[in-house]
């Protein structure tokens, strides 16, 4: 058994208690004796609803000795209330403990950095791992197989039910809906049921169901409306064949529903979630998509938000191919041509005579695709929104004004656009000809879409579970105006000469995937530029010596690490260099926004830990 570091975990605290544990609030001292993974994330980040999704298979194969503990740590002010927690809980279906952190105790104890961070502590109270990002299942499998032959042999296991207690089910006909398509035709409206994994079409007055379409359980299955299977659907698009493109949102793939029918069958999507070095064109069926939060009709294609890769991309009905057609996959907020500029979980989208309108989730931001003037291709724009870090709730000048966490975008008949301000529990306008935002209306909770409806608008309250219809105000709401920042506290750092070391290591078994060149990637990048006099950019090396700019005394670095490793020992050959079976191959991502502040006494190095233990060393 290889030897591990041996650091004492300390207490799991936090201001908003427990949930999913009946009224106990366990310490480590009580679950003693298991195999504890701490998923340190928030219900904001589609990183972090990606490792809930890769947590399942392990969470049911080792039930009898591994806890599974959610500590919820908040990006968003809305994501510190309670409430807000609770319903995030049941919409994702997390079924294992949660600890409701709000003020980051427990994440600053832990030293994370970075949403979501996996950490494991033995059965006698130690942590053992820890890892950053998506795409770590087999190596906690792996770790989790050896952790309980190891404690097995010493008798520091201990086998039985852990602290899970499932609350009580609701009965309500939709539960926690996600978007919304008026079907003209009837009236009617159909609605993605996202919670219960399946569609619902609603009569003209909102409310009596006319029919469900999927079994409600989750799954990848085609089939008529008795049979088919979802995986918390979102996005719906109505296509000229009279058609509706579903975004099938976990099982990465769009579907296509068939009104008279009830009939569905995927059209784009492998079911299988897009990686790096994954193709970004082709058949549609062959190629990977990830996380499609939204879909919309616009230039005869569907344009995709493709909230898990921070793209937006397209599919051509006609030849029945995807492509990438905006966004880099890095994460943040930059305009310019579409495949140069940078979004953030983009998750709403309304196509409007020549703009395409778009909802940019992290950013807090309303942005726009439009062709561009000299015909090459399209450019994106930026209506309101500054970056990952500032949100608030406040109207006036676009350049000012501040949202938090849209979901929602949708054209109004006068040329301006109602933003579903989902953490502000907000309906907001935004004009483009006064270049003024406004709040339409508030008391909403969680709105996540609308369509207009005879000249009314017709909100989807996701945490109310309903949809909300309501005249269109000739006077904007006037609300307080307020501002914020994400509450994680800069870390201390020296101007000059500067390491930033990603810590990984390759899990048990595997070994760095060396078959067709370099097997890791780091990106490096800053806002302000400025805060970077020299080593952005891309390389290969999983280390960088950095220059920080004395004269920018605060800024954000972004880090994107990714290492690729396959089934082997470290250093020796893999089955397919032998000429056996292809290995098994694996890949390991993370995207670091760090909060810096530049001071006399900070550090001369960053450590983020993408898999492994941090141990300072030298080159």
């Amino acid at each position: 058994m290889t030897a591990r570091a041996r650091v004492r975990a300390p207490e799991l605290i936090g201001k908003g208690g427990w949930l999913n544990t009946g009224e106990a609030a366990p310490t480590l001292a009580d679950l003693r004796g298991s195999i504890v993974i701490l998923d340190f994330w928030t219900f904001c980040c589609v990183n972090c609803l990606h490792v809930l999704d890769e947590l399942r298979e392990l969470e049911e194969r080792h039930r009898d000795t591994v806890v599974i503990v959610g500590v919820h740590s908040p990006k968003f002010v809305h994501e510190a209330e309670h409430q807000a927690v609770v319903d995030a809980v049941e919409r994702y279906g997390v079924h294992h403990p949660v600890l409701d952190d709000p003020e980051l105790a427990t994440w600053r104890q832990y030293a994370v950095r970075a949403w979501p961070t996996l950490v494991v502590i033995d059965p006698e109270g130690y942590v053992v791992a820890q890892h950053a990002g998506e795409g770590h299942a087999h190596a906690l499998e792996q770790l989790v197989t050896e952790l309980e032959v190891e404690h097995g042999a010493k008798g520091t296991l201990r086998r039985g039910d852990g602290v899970y207690v499932p609350p009580e089910p609701v009965a309500t006909d939709l539960r926690f809906p996600g978007k919304v398509l008026a079907l003209s035709g009837s009236g009617h409206y159909l609605v993605s049921d996202s919670t219960r994994h399946a569609l619902v079409e609603l009569a003209a007055d909102g409310e009596t169901v006319v029919r469900r379409i999927g079994t409600g359980e989750r799954g990848f299955v085609d089939g008529d409306a008795d049979t088919v299977r979802f995986s918390e659907p979102q996005g719906l698009a109505l296509v000229p064949d009279g058609s509706v493109i579903v975004a099938d949102t976990v099982n990465h793939a769009l579907r296509r529903l068939d009104l008279d029918s009830g009939r569905v069958t995927t059209v784009a999507g492998t079911g299988r979630q897009w990686w790096q070095g994954s193709p970004t064109s082709g058949a549609a069926r062959e190629v990977d998509l990830s996380s499609p939060w939204d879909v919309a009709w616009f230039e005869d294609r569907v344009w995709i938000a493709m909230a898990g890769v921070h793209q937006l991309w397209t599919y051509d009905p006609a030849t029945e191919t995807v492509q990438a057609a905006a966004g880099t996959t890095n994460e943040g907020l930059v305009d310019g041509r579409a495949a140069n500029a940078w979004f953030a979980q983009p998750s709403g989208l309304a196509a409007a005579g020549e703009r395409m309108w778009v909802a940019d989730s992290e950013t807090s931001a309303l942005r726009w695709v439009e062709r561009a003037t000299d015909g090459d291709g399209y450019v994106v724009r930026t209506a309101v929104g500054t970056g990952l870090f500032d949100f608030g709730h406040r109207d006036g000048p676009a350049g000012q004004a501040l949202l938090q966490h849209p979901l929602g975008v949708t054209g109004l008949p006068d040329g301006s656009v109602a933003v579903s301000d989902t953490y502000n529990n907000a309906l907001r306008r935004y004009d483009p000809v006064t270049g003024e935002v406004s709040t339409l209306a508030t008391d909403l909770r969680e709105p996540s879409d609308a369509a207009v409806v005879e000249g009314d608008i017709v909100v989807v309250e996701s945490a109310r579970h309903r949809l909300t219809r309501m005249h269109l105000p000739e006077e904007a709401v006037r609300v307080e105006a307020v501002a914020h920042r994400t509450q994680r506290a800069a870390t201390d750092v020296a101007a000059g000469a500067f390491r930033l070391d990603v810590v990984f290591s390759a899990p048990s078994g595997q070994k760095l995937d060396e078959r067709y060149g370099p097997s890791t990637r780091l990106l490096v990048s800053a806002t302000p530029p400025e805060l970077l006099a020299e080593g952005g950019g891309k390389g290969t090396d999983l280390f960088r010596d950095l220059v920080l700019d004395p004269s920018v005394s605060e800024g954000v670095l972004h880090v994107s690490a990714m290492a690729a490793t396959c089934d082997g020992p470290a250093g020796g050959t893999s089955q397919s260099e032998t000429g056996g079976e292809y290995p098994a191959c694996h890949v390991h991502q993370q995207d670091w926004g760090v909060p810096v502040r530049l001071t006399d006494t900070g550090d001369t190095r960053l450590a983020l830990v993408l898999a492994g233990m941090d141990t300072p060393h030298s080159d």
